[in-house]
């Protein structure tokens, strides 16, 4: 028997892996995160599965379940949103599970940050102008953020920002950041990524928290920020350089053949 954590991915049913769809069609117990993950994933459960939506379970309850099937030899496929490793919750289950001994396995899902660029056709490292992707959140009502985790530090590295869970506290967004990327800089606030009733707000620093009041969206969005979002000049990548040598391609033993 094992417990199989799986990413669903963003929202579209078809974004879920193949790996993790075959565990669902097969496993006799689905627990799943009923806000964020779609029916269309927990319906291909086996006919006859118990199927539990954990949403208003609390941690008791849902390693409970894990532990009554553990006991009947029965696979659990326990569905989470996106991809389980990022604010999946994930830690605290596994920790029960490795006190109870029982067995787990984890399979990785598209994540929100991914699935967004994917559908503004944008990359998110681009020559010279980003390479790195951070992705957090800010202090809320949930667990404080570590002390060198600040969005005041972070945002010193201008990098490509991911914010989670902080639809809310974006006039604190906008305070801490303006000084590192400038009150134009460009903002994608993603409204539920790739669901039917997806919203994907193209906006600025300085105009975001407006544009998100008019949209009336207060959950589930996530906030996008960075220079690569907007109409910049970028040289193309070493990559795919005709004059660049790397490990596969050594540009000065093809020009000496061709001699």
């Amino acid at each position: 028997m094992t417990v199989y954590f799986i990413g669903a991915g963003p929202g579209a049913p078809d974004l879920i892996t193949v790996r993790g769809l075959r565990l669902i069609e097969r496993c006799p117990v689905c627990l799943y995160a009923g806000s964020l993950v779609p029916q269309e994933i927990v319906q291909a459960a086996p006919e006859g599965a118990i199927v539990k939506d954990t949403a208003p379970m609390h941690l008791d309850a849902i390693v409970a379940e894990m532990e009554a099937a553990h006991a009947r030899g029965e696979d659990v496929a326990r569905v989470h949103s996106g991809d389980p490793s990022i604010y999946g919750a994930i830690a605290e289950q596994m920790r029960r599970l490795d006190a109870l001994e029982i067995p787990y396995d984890v399979v990785p899902g598209v994540p929100a940050f991914a699935a967004t660029a994917a559908r503004l056709k944008t990359e998110l490292t681009l020559p010279e102008i980003a390479q790195t992707v951070i992705v957090t959140r800010t202090e809320m009502k949930a667990s404080s953020m570590p002390e060198f985790e600040t969005l005041e530090i972070l945002g010193k590295s201008r990098a490509t920002l991911a914010i989670h869970l902080s639809i809310r506290n974006l006039t604190h967004i906008r305070d801490t950041l303006t000084p590192y990327y400038g009150e134009d800089c460009p903002v994608i606030i993603a409204y539920r990524s790739t669901w039917p009733d997806e919203l994907l707000i193209r906006t600025t620093l300085k105009d975001m928290a407006e544009e998100v009041r008019k949209a009336k969206i207060t959950r589930t969005a996530l906030i996008m920020v960075g220079k690569v979002f907007g109409h910049v000049e970028f040289r193309d990548s070493d990559l795919y350089n005709s004059e660049f040598s790397h490990v596969l391609r050594n540009v000065g033993k093809k020009n000496k053949k061709a001699q």
